[in-house]
Protein backbone atom coordinates (compact mmCIF):
# COMPACT_ATOMS: atom_id res chain seq x y z
CA UNK A 1 0.00 0.00 0.00
CA UNK A 2 1.43 3.38 -0.98
CA UNK A 3 0.57 6.63 0.78
CA UNK A 4 -0.18 9.79 -1.19
CA UNK A 5 2.52 12.36 -1.72
CA UNK A 6 5.09 13.24 -4.35
CA UNK A 7 8.88 13.27 -4.22
CA UNK A 8 10.16 16.09 -6.43
CA UNK A 9 13.80 15.20 -7.04
CA UNK A 10 14.60 18.61 -8.52
CA UNK A 11 13.88 20.21 -5.14
CA UNK A 12 15.98 17.83 -3.04
CA UNK A 13 19.32 18.83 -1.44
CA UNK A 14 22.51 17.50 -3.03
CA UNK A 15 23.24 15.10 -0.19
CA UNK A 16 19.78 13.53 -0.45
CA UNK A 17 20.34 12.82 -4.15
CA UNK A 18 23.87 11.49 -3.53
CA UNK A 19 22.62 9.22 -0.74
CA UNK A 20 19.73 8.05 -2.93
CA UNK A 21 22.11 7.05 -5.71
CA UNK A 22 24.42 5.32 -3.20
CA UNK A 23 21.64 3.24 -1.65
CA UNK A 24 20.06 2.36 -4.97
CA UNK A 25 23.44 1.04 -6.12
CA UNK A 26 24.09 -0.82 -2.87
CA UNK A 27 20.57 -2.19 -2.37
CA UNK A 28 21.42 -5.69 -3.62
CA UNK A 29 23.92 -6.06 -0.76
CA UNK A 30 21.16 -5.56 1.82
CA UNK A 31 18.52 -7.94 0.50
CA UNK A 32 19.69 -10.92 2.57
CA UNK A 33 20.03 -8.80 5.72
CA UNK A 34 16.54 -7.44 5.14
CA UNK A 35 15.11 -10.93 4.72
CA UNK A 36 16.74 -12.04 7.97
CA UNK A 37 15.31 -9.01 9.76
CA UNK A 38 11.81 -9.77 8.54
CA UNK A 39 12.03 -13.42 9.60
CA UNK A 40 13.89 -13.17 12.91
CA UNK A 41 13.08 -11.79 16.34
CA UNK A 42 14.08 -8.14 16.86
CA UNK A 43 17.73 -7.37 17.63
CA UNK A 44 19.38 -3.98 17.58
CA UNK A 45 22.35 -2.16 16.13
CA UNK A 46 25.54 -3.47 14.64
CA UNK A 47 26.09 -5.93 17.51
CA UNK A 48 22.61 -7.45 17.24
CA UNK A 49 21.64 -6.78 20.85
CA UNK A 50 18.56 -8.69 22.02
CA UNK A 51 15.48 -6.93 23.33
CA UNK A 52 16.49 -7.80 26.90
CA UNK A 53 19.56 -5.54 26.53
CA UNK A 54 18.24 -2.78 24.28
CA UNK A 55 14.59 -2.24 23.39
CA UNK A 56 13.80 0.92 21.40
CA UNK A 57 10.18 -0.14 20.75
CA UNK A 58 7.21 -0.35 23.12
CA UNK A 59 6.30 -3.96 23.86
CA UNK A 60 2.65 -3.40 22.93
CA UNK A 61 1.86 -1.01 20.08
CA UNK A 62 -1.78 -1.99 19.63
CA UNK A 63 -3.74 0.80 17.98
CA UNK A 64 -0.71 3.10 17.61
CA UNK A 65 0.12 4.94 14.39
CA UNK A 66 3.87 4.63 13.87
CA UNK A 67 6.36 5.83 11.26
CA UNK A 68 9.86 4.60 10.46
CA UNK A 69 12.05 7.41 9.12
CA UNK A 70 14.55 5.90 6.70
CA UNK A 71 13.08 2.41 6.72
CA UNK A 72 15.32 0.69 4.15
CA UNK A 73 13.96 -2.84 3.72
CA UNK A 74 11.43 -2.02 6.49
CA UNK A 75 12.08 -4.89 8.88
CA UNK A 76 11.69 -2.50 11.84
CA UNK A 77 8.36 -1.37 10.38
CA UNK A 78 7.37 -5.04 10.24
CA UNK A 79 8.33 -5.50 13.88
CA UNK A 80 6.14 -2.53 14.83
CA UNK A 81 3.23 -3.82 12.75
CA UNK A 82 3.48 -7.22 14.44
CA UNK A 83 3.26 -5.44 17.81
CA UNK A 84 -0.07 -3.99 16.73
CA UNK A 85 0.84 -0.66 15.11
CA UNK A 86 -0.46 0.76 11.87
CA UNK A 87 2.92 1.54 10.34
CA UNK A 88 4.26 3.87 7.64
CA UNK A 89 7.82 3.57 6.31
CA UNK A 90 9.57 6.26 4.27
CA UNK A 91 12.91 5.76 2.54
CA UNK A 92 15.16 7.63 0.12
CA UNK A 93 15.92 4.53 -2.00
CA UNK A 94 13.31 3.08 -4.33
CA UNK A 95 15.43 -0.06 -4.69
CA UNK A 96 15.42 -0.66 -0.93
CA UNK A 97 11.66 -0.16 -0.91
CA UNK A 98 11.27 -2.73 -3.68
CA UNK A 99 12.66 -5.34 -1.27
CA UNK A 100 10.39 -4.04 1.49
CA UNK A 101 7.30 -4.28 -0.71
CA UNK A 102 8.16 -7.82 -1.82
CA UNK A 103 8.65 -9.02 1.75
CA UNK A 104 5.52 -7.26 3.01
CA UNK A 105 3.48 -9.04 0.35
CA UNK A 106 5.13 -12.43 0.92
CA UNK A 107 4.74 -12.30 4.69
CA UNK A 108 1.35 -10.57 4.62
CA UNK A 109 2.30 -7.54 6.71
CA UNK A 110 0.26 -4.42 5.93
CA UNK A 111 2.58 -1.41 5.61
CA UNK A 112 2.35 1.97 3.91
CA UNK A 113 5.65 2.58 2.11
CA UNK A 114 6.71 5.94 0.69
CA UNK A 115 9.64 6.85 -1.55
CA UNK A 116 10.81 10.17 -0.17
CA UNK A 117 13.01 12.29 2.05
CA UNK A 118 12.51 11.86 5.81
CA UNK A 119 13.22 15.58 6.24
CA UNK A 120 9.89 16.38 4.55
CA UNK A 121 7.23 13.70 5.07
CA UNK A 122 3.88 14.04 3.21
CA UNK A 123 1.68 13.66 6.30
CA UNK A 124 -0.16 16.29 8.34
CA UNK A 125 0.96 17.56 11.74
CA UNK A 126 0.37 15.21 14.67
CA UNK A 127 -0.31 12.15 12.51
CA UNK A 128 1.61 9.61 14.60
CA UNK A 129 1.96 8.29 18.14
CA UNK A 130 5.47 6.91 17.64
CA UNK A 131 8.43 7.50 15.31
CA UNK A 132 11.49 5.31 14.86
CA UNK A 133 14.83 5.53 13.06
CA UNK A 134 17.46 2.81 13.23
CA UNK A 135 20.38 3.96 11.05
CA UNK A 136 18.00 5.59 8.58
CA UNK A 137 17.30 9.28 9.05
CA UNK A 138 19.29 8.91 12.29
CA UNK A 139 22.54 9.08 10.31
CA UNK A 140 21.60 9.87 6.67
CA UNK A 141 19.46 12.99 7.20
CA UNK A 142 20.36 16.40 8.60
CA UNK A 143 19.36 16.40 12.29
CA UNK A 144 18.50 20.09 12.07
CA UNK A 145 15.83 19.13 9.54
CA UNK A 146 14.62 15.65 10.38
CA UNK A 147 14.36 16.04 14.17
CA UNK A 148 11.96 19.02 13.86
CA UNK A 149 10.08 17.07 11.18
CA UNK A 150 9.69 14.09 13.53
CA UNK A 151 8.42 16.48 16.23
CA UNK A 152 5.89 17.92 13.76
CA UNK A 153 4.60 14.46 12.83
CA UNK A 154 4.09 13.32 16.42
CA UNK A 155 1.10 13.94 18.63
CA UNK A 156 1.77 15.63 22.00
CA UNK A 157 3.26 12.98 24.26
CA UNK A 158 4.35 10.93 21.25
CA UNK A 159 7.79 9.37 21.28
CA UNK A 160 10.77 9.26 18.92
CA UNK A 161 13.29 6.44 19.22
CA UNK A 162 16.57 6.63 17.31
CA UNK A 163 19.71 4.53 17.03
CA UNK A 164 22.89 5.33 15.12
CA UNK A 165 26.64 5.84 15.24
CA UNK A 166 28.16 7.29 18.37
CA UNK A 167 30.08 10.52 17.61
CA UNK A 168 33.26 8.83 18.85
CA UNK A 169 33.08 6.55 15.80
CA UNK A 170 32.81 9.55 13.50
CA UNK A 171 35.98 11.19 14.80
CA UNK A 172 38.06 7.99 14.72
CA UNK A 173 36.85 6.36 11.49
CA UNK A 174 38.95 6.65 8.33
CA UNK A 175 37.05 8.32 5.50
CA UNK A 176 39.53 8.16 2.64
CA UNK A 177 40.73 4.55 2.61
CA UNK A 178 37.89 2.42 3.90
CA UNK A 179 35.72 2.57 6.99
CA UNK A 180 38.10 1.27 9.66
CA UNK A 181 37.54 2.69 13.13
CA UNK A 182 40.90 3.46 14.75
CA UNK A 183 42.25 4.36 18.17
CA UNK A 184 43.29 7.79 16.88
CA UNK A 185 41.35 11.04 17.00
CA UNK A 186 41.32 11.88 13.29
CA UNK A 187 38.70 14.64 13.08
CA UNK A 188 37.55 17.48 15.37
CA UNK A 189 34.73 16.48 17.69
CA UNK A 190 33.24 19.96 17.93
CA UNK A 191 33.04 20.30 14.14
CA UNK A 192 30.78 17.28 13.73
CA UNK A 193 27.69 17.78 11.62
CA UNK A 194 27.91 16.91 7.93
CA UNK A 195 30.39 14.17 7.02
CA UNK A 196 30.96 13.86 3.26
CA UNK A 197 32.80 10.81 1.94
CA UNK A 198 33.77 9.37 -1.41
CA UNK A 199 34.67 5.80 -2.43
CA UNK A 200 35.72 5.87 -6.08
CA UNK A 201 32.79 7.29 -8.01
CA UNK A 202 30.42 6.61 -5.13
CA UNK A 203 29.77 9.40 -2.67
CA UNK A 204 27.48 10.07 0.23
CA UNK A 205 26.85 12.17 3.31
CA UNK A 206 26.30 11.11 6.89
CA UNK A 207 25.41 13.33 9.83
CA UNK A 208 26.26 13.40 13.51
CA UNK A 209 26.55 15.91 16.35
CA UNK A 210 28.44 16.30 19.62
CA UNK A 211 26.22 14.97 22.40
CA UNK A 212 25.87 18.38 24.04
CA UNK A 213 24.75 19.91 20.73
CA UNK A 214 22.26 17.10 20.23
CA UNK A 215 20.79 17.72 23.68
CA UNK A 216 20.39 21.42 22.89
CA UNK A 217 18.68 20.55 19.61
CA UNK A 218 16.22 18.16 21.25
CA UNK A 219 15.31 20.73 23.90
CA UNK A 220 14.94 23.61 21.44
CA UNK A 221 12.66 21.56 19.17
CA UNK A 222 10.45 20.46 22.07
CA UNK A 223 11.60 16.97 23.00
CA UNK A 224 12.37 15.68 26.48
CA UNK A 225 14.95 12.90 26.81
CA UNK A 226 13.39 9.77 28.32
CA UNK A 227 16.36 7.41 27.84
CA UNK A 228 19.90 7.62 26.51
CA UNK A 229 22.24 4.65 26.00
CA UNK A 230 25.86 4.59 24.89
CA UNK A 231 25.90 1.11 23.43
CA UNK A 232 28.64 -1.35 24.37
CA UNK A 233 29.47 -4.52 22.44
CA UNK A 234 29.02 -7.32 25.01
CA UNK A 235 31.33 -9.74 23.15
CA UNK A 236 34.94 -8.49 22.76
CA UNK A 237 35.85 -11.70 20.90
CA UNK A 238 33.10 -11.50 18.29
CA UNK A 239 33.53 -10.37 14.70
CA UNK A 240 34.23 -6.98 13.21
CA UNK A 241 31.12 -5.02 12.27
CA UNK A 242 31.08 -2.12 9.81
CA UNK A 243 34.67 -1.15 10.47
CA UNK A 244 34.44 -1.54 14.26
CA UNK A 245 36.62 -4.20 15.88
CA UNK A 246 34.77 -6.09 18.65
CA UNK A 247 37.36 -5.17 21.29
CA UNK A 248 37.03 -1.49 20.33
CA UNK A 249 33.25 -1.72 20.63
CA UNK A 250 33.63 -3.33 24.04
CA UNK A 251 35.94 -0.58 25.34
CA UNK A 252 34.24 2.41 23.69
CA UNK A 253 30.65 3.26 22.70
CA UNK A 254 30.09 2.59 19.01
CA UNK A 255 26.40 3.49 19.00
CA UNK A 256 23.96 5.84 20.67
CA UNK A 257 20.29 5.10 21.37
CA UNK A 258 17.80 7.79 22.39
CA UNK A 259 14.15 7.77 23.34
CA UNK A 260 12.49 11.20 23.28
CA UNK A 261 9.01 12.45 24.19
CA UNK A 262 7.27 15.41 22.56
CA UNK A 263 6.27 18.09 25.00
Amino acid sequence: MTAPGSDRSSELPDYVLDNRAHWDRQSHEWVERGERGWNEEPSWGIWGLPVAELSPLPDDMTGMRAIELGCGTAYVSAWMARRGAHCVGIDNSEQQLATARRLAEQLEVDLELIHGNAEAVPYPDESFDFAMSEYGAAIWADPYKWIPEAWRLLKPGGELSLLGHHPLVMVTQRREDGDEVTRELLYPYFELHRVDWRDGDDRGTEFNLPISERLLLFDSVGFDVVEFHEVQNPDPKGRKRFGVEPQWGHEFPSEQAWRLRKR
